[in-house]
């Protein structure tokens, strides 16, 4: 069940002259969560104490993640996991995932962390089994979930201002709302303002491959300017042995696309305007100890207004709209006191419309039915899952087409703890199938889209180790570990490269790709002497994803594009009173940006160092935060995708006051 508990005293209890508070609780059901196999979090402090503007930017922090970013303060940032491309991630905002049917990519830079509390990275899935129909379908899946408001003891009552200005003309204008309107029911709101012209100073070196230099030059980068607003509300309320909770949420931006330098040319005409706009419900609620069940829904509309005003391209200015409705409903029972299962239906509709001629107006419809089961007996948890997909896709220009595809995926998740008085150890495995349509932009897009393109399947093994733990004495008072090996087989692997112009994409199925890899995460923290606090968290991945489609072609078995062999991050953070000092280090391992593993296509491994550091006062009923940070201090000049240089050494300072 779930229950609120406020200020307060339970019936009967003897009461004193000594007010009681205790700070709100929300307790659930054993049956809405049964995790297997835990997660990679951010959450908390660790996500305020980082030189991040985004959730992408805070991502490249998690094992396995590759970060696609095109440059600049507003450019596009996509997340890759395992190799298995950013189609294959599931990413959930507030328990309900995102869908963009037109391109099938999450723009997480969007996602500011203002109003985020937490951020879950799942491999294979959430194995929880409580979740709708298609979060059990995604080859690894993020969980963003937003602040819930939480009130002291006799407030009723929020404010959160926040201003930030840094390189590139950045300016950040938030502020944050919280209100209790009762006992059981809270409002937050939270706004968003962010500009930037998005020039920085870069130094662009190429040579030949006879070592001569093709051209070197100092140049500043341009195009690359933004301008965005963002609003959310939520409404979180709290019923009989249930919750509920109502988002609304717009995203409305202007900004430059900063082109590829090539052959020395730097110049881009290209402009996109974006309106991103959903309202999504969730009421969940549990009878008795033995069943709870969960609605969604939610409805979104995304307009993209694209313009080349490049006078060495033909002109083009396009506008697209794309519609969403999706429902979704999760059951789950407890059939022994460790026994569960679960059953969950959703319905998704997608409608893209743009003014281009002969556009064909795709519709998708989506059902996903799923059932699962779940057991903790002991040493042993254990999640077994099925999976039926069905797609209908119809188009209606130049003439009406049909197409239908289904695919049941299979899942199973095991986890084994060797010492039956503790649980601190653990070893867990997992083996699941999982596939991805072609997105519209995929199948029918002028100059872009490829109608024969097929669905990519996708099978996944993981088998790795968790050292999780708390001590009371000594130097350290936690101490994590987690180390994975895996395995992933991908068929008919779709590839996206830009082709000229960012908006626009080249898609092919690279057929066959085969992914073996290392993850290793570990964290401590402890306190370092006296006052001092610190906290560590370490990250290493290894992977080799090969391209193992034909033996007669010249990059058989040859690194697919843009993955490293070596990728690591480092944070170390240190509290010391009301002082806070963060430190960053991101490395990323040389990488090809062809499918041919030869020099000319060769790409420079990377590093870069960030410095924070922020201190708090207490002003009677306020508290004021400034922090200063320093990115890239060591002035790395570097890409991460080819030709699309990034920022250089570049500063900024924040203000917060809460009150």
């Amino acid at each position: 069940m779930v229950f609120l508990a406020s200020g307060t005293l339970a019936q009967g209890q003897e009461q004193t002259d000594t007010a009681l508070h205790i700070s709100e609780v929300v307790v659930t059901s054993k049956l809405t969560f049964r995790e297997v196999i835990p997660s990679q979090k951010l959450s908390g402090e660790q996500l305020n104490r980082m030189s991040t503007l985004s959730v992408a930017d805070a991502m490249r922090y998690f094992s396995g993640v590759q970060l696609k970013d095109y440059g600049g303060v507003g450019g596009v940032k996509t997340v890759d996991v395992r190799s298995m491309g950013t189609n294959h991630l599931g990413v959930s905002y507030d328990g309900i995932v995102l869908g963009n049917a037109q391109n099938g990519q999450i723009d997480l830079g969007q996602f500011s962390l203002d109003n985020v509390d937490e951020i879950s990275l799942y491999n294979g899935q959430k194995s929880a089994i409580f979740q709708a129909a298609t979060d059990f379908a995604s080859a690894s899946s993020v969980y963003i979930r937003t602040r819930r408001p939480h009130f002291a003891p006799g407030k009723k009552q929020n404010w959160r201002a926040k201003a930030k200005y840094g390189a590139s003309d950045l300016l950040r204008l938030s502020a944050l709302y919280e209100q209790q309107l009762a006992d059981s029911l809270s409002l937050g709101i939270n706004a968003e303002v962010f500009t930037a012209s998005g020039k920085y100073h870069f130094r662009y070196k190429r040579k030949n491959l006879d070592g001569t230099t093709a051209w070197d030059t100092t140049a500043t980068r341009q195009n690359g300017d933004i301008h965005a607003e963002r609003l959310e509300a939520n409404l979180h309320g709290i019923a009989a042995q249930g919750t509920w909770m109502l988002k609304g949420y717009v995203y409305n931006s202007a900004r430059g696309i900063p082109g590829a330098i090539v052959n020395n040319v730097w110049r881009r005409g290209e402009r996109q305007q974006d309106l991103n706009t959903f309202a999504q419900a969730q009421w969940q609620r549990t009878i008795g100890n033995v069943f709870s069940t969960k609605w969604l829904a939610k409805y979104a509309f995304y307009r993209t207004h694209y313009q080349n005003r490049d006078t060495t391209q033909l002109p083009v200015d396009n506008c697209y709209r794309q519609q969403e409705a999706y429902f979704s409903s999760a059951n789950v029972v407890e059939l022994l006191p460790n026994w569960s299962a679960s059953l969950a239906y959703d319905l998704r509709w997608n409608h893209l419309r743009a003014d281009t001629y002969r556009f064909p107006h795709p519709t998708r419809l989506t059902h996903a039915l799923s059932i699962a089961t779940a057991i903790d007996y002991r040493r042993l948890k254990a999640q077994a899952s099925l999976v039926e997909t069905y797609v209908h896709d119809r188009i209606t220009s130049p003439s009406t087409v049909t197409t239908h595809h289904s695919q049941l995926t299979p899942a199973l998740f095991v986890s084994v703890y060797p010492m039956s008085h503790a649980r601190w150890l653990s070893f867990r495995a997992f083996a699941k199938k999982s596939f991805r349509m072609p997105t519209f932009n995929d199948l029918y897009y002028t100059e872009l889209g490829n109608a024969s393109l097929r669905p990519e399947s996708a099978t996944q093994f993981d088998i790795g180790i968790v050292a999780d733990r708390h001590m009371e004495q000594g130097f350290f008072t936690h101490v994590g570990l987690q180390a994975d090996i895996y395995y992933n087989k991908v068929r008919d692997k779709i590839m996206a490269y830009p082709k000229g112009q960012q908006f626009r994409w080249t898609m092919l199925n690279l057929g066959r790709v085969d992914i073996r890899g290392l993850d290793v995460v570990a964290e401590a923290s402890g306190r370092v002497y006296e006052d001092w606090v610190g906290t560590l968290r370490a990250q290493y991945t290894w992977q080799r994803a090969i391209d193992v489609t034909d033996s007669r072609k010249p990059y058989y078995r040859h690194q697919i594009p843009y993955i490293p062999r070596h990728s690591a991050s480092v944070i170390v953070g240190l509290d010391w009173k009301r002082l806070t000092l963060n430190y960053s280090f991101l490395y990323t391992g040389e990488r090809w940006n062809e499918q041919e593993n030869i020099p000319f296509n060769h790409v420079q491994p990377w590093y870069t160092s960030d410095l924070s550091a922020s201190y708090q006062w207490p002003l009677r009923k306020c508290a004021l935060r400034v922090t200063a940070e320093v990115n890239n201090m060591l002035n790395q000049q570097y890409d991460v995708i080819s030709n699309y240089p990034m920022p250089g050494r570049n500063a900024a300072v924040s203000v917060e006051l809460n009150i």
